[in-house]
């Protein structure tokens, strides 16, 4: 027995042999390329802020937005699905268009012409019917059928294959068993390709091209995706990078120390690459101690001087000259300054994971608050909020600060600025030099700013009265977005304030709960990437200095908070962060923070205390509320009463002595001695002390 090796000499089933392999390849990459990413800015879901401002070397800066979106889109990752496309579409056409002959079974039946019901007379009849006129030596070929002597010897042959298999014993066991009369045949493959390739020296072609593939390419792609999962941590930073900043962290930093902890990750080797790194960096520094000095403290300077890597320093220096607007009169270093900025906001990101793994509470502030200025473009010592607006410059800023008698402890909100009556606003505009007309510019757009605003906060459990030891808490805030300047704003509704546990079962209301509404994307002229804003909830234990609650990140609301025409809805929403409830009972007081990423001066802290009943409590409320008297003036409460006489059972009760819980003192309470029904949280929207 022998093996048989048939090529798709007429490309039959070529297609369907790439198509296969293709699809196993492009339909995975099409998936990774169209699922939501995890750290999704929510871009493409998003409006814009209108403004007609266009700031300095804004050419540059839209040059780097569009090569951020380049790296976001996964350029080369979508050019090659679509190339897998094409090809599954081209193969789909050659199925399609291609003619296939199907493979003939050989039956008995067919030649002999006859049915399946045929008895052995019926077949011996027509055999001999079929020798008189099929006998090679009864039947001449005919030219015109393009038949020859051997094609009707074969003919011949098949008939008489076919009479034995249904009368002999041997033969037709050998058709049952193997489908053939001769008995077993030998092993016959199909190979899907075509036979061009196989033939004629094309072998070892083919074997160079299949050895390429497997022995090298699918290794080497393997070893790539690998390698890259690996040296990546979670927040898709390096795992030398995480490295290097965590050799950076402190109990207490600042923004300008993280600035320059950040600055150690290799990403930036990749922007600053070759000779780059020491290409403008003297004109740099002196660009930075010309217009920039004020704007950076003694300690960020002997940071930046005393770094001898060339890489580190030119990517610190870049950092100080974008976060201080510093034009440095080089295209060149303007587009680094620009490119460096996204780098830099993921980094600090990531930052952020060291300073939750140690709780305090001093570095992670400044993380936001570099976030802040990252985004703004605005120097982290000195945070000038009114340098958001366009047209606003720090000398116009700290004009309009000194005419309008600001305490010299924290500068002047936008909130603050939009309160002004318009006159009073249009007087600090002219004498600080600010034209109306640019005045106006600056006005739309803090008018269009999501500040959000908290009008309530407080702590429950859901589906339960009491907050008990170890429970799941929610700490709910209610708040609403209120841009700067709104007038007629309506008040707040106690129905929306409430928040009521959705029935078991209700699909709808589960539904609207995850339904997600963006806000507009930050108004960022300077950072050269588009993004949402985030809002970030966390409490602090205020006398230990420590995180008591990891802080929730909001990204988007279950309510619209802005219509189509950009305005306002003034719609309350809701921000939930639950975890687990100390395992005591007592009275624990919390801050609570509401910081935004992207906006300086947006931020509130708030005072919020949780009182935990013992389990005794709620317990004791259960059975009050399972076991109760009927009321007199209801059949039951009548039927009751009668039992009562004939037993005398209408003594009266003895009230129930209740067991008095002491509240324990806590770690993360500093005063146990406040009124525990005191639990409604006032909003503190200064933000000077941590300024």
């Amino acid at each position: 027995m022998s093996s048989e090796y048939n090529y798709d000499s007429d490309a039959q089933f070529f297609p369907f042999f790439v198509l296969t392999v293709t699809s196993l390849i492009t339909l995975p990459l099409t998936y990774t390329l169209l699922r939501k990413p995890a750290d999704a800015t929510g871009a493409n879901r998003a409006s814009h802020i209108e403004t007609t401002y266009q700031p300095d070397n804004a050419d540059l800066i839209d040059i780097q937005r569009a090569k951020q979106k380049r790296k976001e889109l996964r350029l080369k990752r979508m050019l090659f699905a679509l190339g897998g496309w094409l090809v599954m579409a081209y193969m789909v056409y050659l199925m399609v268009v291609t003619a296939r002959t199907a493979p003939t079974i050989w039956n008995p039946y067919d030649i002999l012409d006859i049915a399946f019901t045929a008895t052995e007379k019926q077949i011996n009849s027509r055999y001999r019917r079929l020798s008189i006129t099929m006998h090679p030596d009864k039947r001449t070929p005919n030219a015109a059928l393009n038949e020859t002597l051997e094609s009707v010897n074969d003919d011949w042959v098949e008939i008489v294959k076919a009479y034995k298999a249904l009368t002999d014993e041997e033969v037709r066991n050998n058709y049952i068993m193997y489908g053939n009369p001769d008995g077993k045949q030998s092993t016959s493959f199909g190979i899907a390709l075509p036979h061009f390739l196989i033939a004629e020296g094309s072998g070892k072609y083919v074997l160079v091209v299949y050895g390429l593939l497997l022995g090298i390419g699918l290794p080497w792609l393997v070893g790539k995706w690998w390698y890259g999962m690996q040296k990546m941590t979670r927040d898709r930073v390096l795992v030398t990078s995480a490295g290097n900043m965590f050799k950076e962290y402190r109990e207490r930093m600042e923004p300008g120390d993280i600035a320059a902890a950040i600055t150690t990750a290799e990403e930036f080797e990749e922007i600053l690459r070759g000779a780059k790194a020491d290409s403008g960096l003297g004109k740099l520094e002196q660009k930075l101690q010309t217009n920039a000095a004020e704007f950076m403290s003694a300690k960020d300077k002997k940071t930046l001087s005393e770094i001898e890597d060339p890489v580190r320093r030119k990517a610190l220096a870049l950092t100080w000259a974008y976060l201080t607007r510093t034009l440095l009169d080089d295209k060149t270093l303007e587009a680094e300054k620009f490119e460096l900025a996204p780098t830099a906001f993921q980094l600090n990101d990531a930052f952020q994971a060291f300073c939750l793994a140690y709780g305090f509470t001093s570095p992670l502030q400044s993380c936001y608050y570099l976030s802040q200025c990252l985004t703004q473009a605005i120097p982290p010592n000195d945070r000038l909020p009114l340098l958001q607006l366009p047209h606003f410059t720090p000398s116009i800023v700290r004009s309009i600060e000194k005419t309008a008698a600001a305490e010299q402890r924290q500068h002047l909100s936008i909130q603050s600025f939009m309160d002004l009556p318009a006159e009073q606003r249009r007087s600090l505009a002219q004498v600080a030099g600010l034209s109306n007309d640019r005045l106006k510019v600056a006005e739309g757009v803090a008018r269009q700013l999501p500040y959000l605003k908290i009008e309530k906060t407080f702590f429950k459990v859901q589906g339960e009265k009491y907050i008990i030891p170890s429970s799941l808490v929610q700490f709910v805030v209610k708040a609403r977005i209120i841009p700067p300047g709104t007038t007629n704003v309506p008040k707040v509704s106690e129905k929306d304030l409430l928040d009521t546990d959705p029935v078991e079962g209700d699909i709808d209301a589960m539904k609207k709960e995850q339904e997600v509404h963006h806000v507009p994307l930050v108004y960022a002229p300077y950072f050269a990437r588009d993004r949402t804003p985030r809002w970030s909830v966390f409490l602090v234990d205020a006398r230990m200095g420590k995180i008591a609650v990891p802080p929730f990140t909001f990204q988007g609301f279950e309510k619209p908070t802005f219509d189509a025409d950009g305005k306002p809805t003034f719609e309350v929403v809701t921000l939930k962060m639950q975890f687990q409830a100390p395992p005591q009972a007592g009275s624990y007081k919390f801050q609570a923070h509401l910081i935004c990423d992207s906006y300086v001066g947006f931020d509130q802290k708030v005072d919020a205390i949780m009182t935990i009943d013992d389990a005794s409590k709620a317990q004791e409320v259960d059975s009050d509320d399972d076991i109760s008297e009927p009321e007199e003036d209801s059949i039951a409460g009548q039927m009751a009463a009668l039992k009562g006489e004939a037993a005398g059972a209408n003594k009266p009760r003895q009230p129930r002595k209740k067991q008095i819980q002491q509240p324990v003192e806590s770690d993360y309470d500093s005063n146990t001695d406040e009124d525990e029904d005191d639990d409604d949280s006032e909003t503190d929207t200064d933000t000077s002390d941590e300024e």
